[in-house]
């Protein structure tokens, strides 16, 4: 039986490719997004190279659309095997990247938070029952090594002078859901891992980032299939939390 994946944030850029690494894999994917054009346009996109791809309308912090959506993969096909956490944002107040610790306002953490960390924690758990009915259920993270409180507290690391505190603190807490969720399901058929795709050309990460979305995609893809938990890792080597 084909494996069942569904990628939040699939619309473009990473959450796109990896869409497509894994459909090219032979599995189903659902493509989310909360834009019902841009998503079916991407979806055309992958369909046109005969993969097997769906889209799905979802915004994380709607729960009605969660519900739906949890309803839809229940009833055709009683089952999921991957779920991609790629959705996520950083709040324009913080593109500089520059330390936002001692101005940030409290409504651009909670905007940020509630997308980063509130909605995936919640989407994630509805999505439990139907993870454990797979043979060997992956539940994958996108996260950053910006958020990695051992970097950022290392100032002789070259990530250590980009300090979004909204993105960074909603992106950390993420990690933390990776590690208790890792030990909740550890006695069952389910891995968690949180991924750092690294820095790569995307609309958060830019034009002069090093890397391509193809290659930004592979640590997803990987631990789409991996057989460790509660890991964060880039390209099979793990980072510090």
């Amino acid at each position: 039986m084909k494996r069942i994946a569904l990628v939040t944030g699939a619309n473009k850029g990473l959450g796109l490719e990896t869409a497509r690494q894994l459909a090219e894999e032979g599995v189903t994917v659902l493509m989310a997004s909360r834009n019902k054009e841009k998503g079916a346009t991407a979806v055309q996109k992958l369909k046109v190279d005969g993969l097997d791809v769906e889209f799905v309308q979802l915004e994380v912090t709607n729960e009605g659309e969660v519900e739906a959506l949890v309803h839809h993969i229940d009833t055709t096909y009683g089952k999921l095997d991957i779920l991609v956490n790629n959705a996520g944002i950083m709040h324009h107040a913080e593109a500089t990247g520059a330390n936002s610790t001692e101005m940030v306002k409290a409504e651009v953490l909670r905007e940020t938070f509630d997308v980063n960390f509130f909605g995936l924690v919640s989407l994630t758990q509805k999505l439990l029952p139907l993870l454990k009915k797979s043979e060997s259920g992956r539940i994958v993270k996108v996260s950053s090594i910006l958020v990695s409180n051992t970097v950022q507290s290392d100032e002789t690391s070259p990530w250590s002078g980009i300090k979004p505190f909204a993105y960074n603190a909603s992106k950390s807490a993420l990690n933390s859901f990776t590690v208790h969720l890792a030990a909740a399901l550890k006695d069952t058929n389910i891995k968690v891992n949180s991924a750092h795709p690294g820095w790569v050309k995307t609309d958060l990460g830019g034009q002069n980032a090093p890397l391509e979305t193809p290659e930004g995609a592979m640590t997803s893809v990987s631990l789409s299939s991996a057989d460790f938990t509660g890991k964060f890792v880039h390209n099979g080597e793990e980072i510090a939390w």
